[in-house]
């Protein structure tokens, strides 16, 4: 359910969205903000990412210490999420996904609706201050958004995607680059999921 106050609806969506603020604690945001990225992008994005699965191997370019820090403090609270927005995806979970998104402050994503191999999809507000938020839509070639969760420093963006329906985007808001931290549950059993959202696999 959309929380009013946090965002400007324009008209119902056809999913879930949760939002909670203040999501990481104070230190472990510190730590997050503190994370080696070059903010200074003239175009387009920039990411650095890091993975850890369910026996804890970690990947990628994220400090390993961070991202065991993140797992451990976090995992937790985004199974619960999950397990509200989409409980039977839960059993699919395989490995936990972090990337750091730098967004030059001109730039904007196309409107998708996210791989299936996310289970679960999050974005953290990083910084500025001030900036624009996630925007929502019913429809892939809209012109108007449905939604927008707007920017608060520490707010966290949660939904369950689901093929062709949960349509969102991002940008810069013209002034200053945003830097997100992008926190997704994943799974590498992509037929499954199909299942799961009743669609035909072969068919996508």
């Amino acid at each position: 359910m959309l929380i009013n106050k946090y965002n400007k609806s324009i008209s119902p969506l056809k999913f879930k969205i949760k939002i909670v603020d203040n999501f990481l604690k104070k230190n472990d945001f510190k730590k997050i903000i503190k994370l080696p990225i070059n903010k200074n992008i003239k175009y387009g994005f920039r990411n650095v990412w890091g993975t850890i699965d369910k026996n804890g191997n970690i990947q990628g370019k994220i400090n390993h210490k961070i991202i065991k820090l993140l797992h451990n403090n976090y995992h937790f609270k985004a199974i619960k999420i999950l397990k509200k927005l989409n409980k039977f995806k839960l059993p699919l979970y395989e490995f936990s996904e972090f990337t750091l998104i730098v967004t030059n402050k001109n730039s904007k994503s196309h409107i998708h609706d996210d791989i299936p191999n996310k289970l679960l999809s999050g974005v953290v507000y990083l910084s500025p201050k001030k900036n624009c938020g996630t925007f929502f839509y019913n429809n892939k070639n809209s012109t108007k958004k449905n939604t927008e969760v707007s920017w608060k420093v520490n707010r966290a963006v949660f939904f369950s995607r689901k093929e062709g329906v949960t349509w969102h985007s991002y940008q810069g808001d013209g002034v200053n680059n945003r830097l997100v931290l992008v926190y997704n549950l994943m799974t590498n059993n992509v037929a499954e999921v199909y299942k799961v959202e009743k669609r035909s696999f072969l068919q996508t």
